[in-house]
């Protein structure tokens, strides 16, 4: 059996889910716009540059999970997803998506957006695994902090590792398609990298390497 690994964001959406997150609850007074606009958009161009502070930003996208009544969070994400995440999938993703599964590949989504949005997102295209950033909940709610290593950069590997780890699970080949240089550490450990519409820095990277350079949207 094979494993077929997704990134998500700008991958299989043709958003940023978090940054559109982000752009929703200032959108619906959920948060201070004069805050969180600038934050939202400063940490998004550090993660585009390679730049970005991973548990810097993981405590900026916890704080509404922190500090807003959490059925009413629960409520403006499923309006979130309906609205501005359901016409972003991708179709050819979704095909993509099917092909594997149809193969009996086994199918894995890996991010750096919390798990909280995007395990519903992945749900959606019928995917049921999902390594993301977990938001910490003890005694009834969200504490604004993560458990464990932030699945970005070398740390979306070692997420893999633990999770064939505790799964117990080895495969013939791994494949792990993804649009950012952010994911050349697992890219590069993979047995099947794929660019998919890769920033310019992956691009240039997977013509270095021979990857394969595909397109979805």
């Amino acid at each position: 059996m094979n494993l077929i690994i997704f990134d998500l964001d700008e991958t299989l959406i043709n958003v940023d889910s978090d940054v559109e997150w982000g752009r929703y609850l200032i959108d619906k007074n959920l948060v201070d716009p004069d805050e969180w606009k600038p934050k939202n958009e400063r940490f998004y161009a550090q993660y585009k540059n390679g730049q970005l502070d991973i548990n810097e930003y993981l405590v900026f996208s916890c704080e509404p999970l922190k500090t807003i009544n959490l059925e009413l969070l629960k409520r403006h994400r499923d309006a979130f997803i309906r609205e501005r995440i359901e016409p972003s999938i991708l179709k050819k993703g979704q095909k993509l998506i099917e092909k594997h599964r149809s193969g009996g590949d086994e199918l894995l989504v890996i991010t750096a957006t919390i798990e909280f949005i995007t395990k519903p997102i992945i749900s959606l295209m019928g995917i049921e695994q999902i390594i993301a950033p977990i938001p910490e909940f003890a005694n009834g709610a969200y504490t604004g902090k993560t458990v464990g290593i932030p699945s970005f950069g070398k740390g979306k590997l070692q997420r893999l590792n633990q999770w064939l780890k505790k799964h117990n699970k080895t495969f013939d080949d791994i494949t792990f398609y993804s649009d950012s240089h952010n994911d050349i550490p697992l890219l590069s450990a993979v047995t099947k990298p794929v660019a998919v519409d890769p920033d310019p820095t992956l691009l240039q990277e997977s013509k270095k390497r021979n990857w394969p350079i595909i397109s979805l949207r």
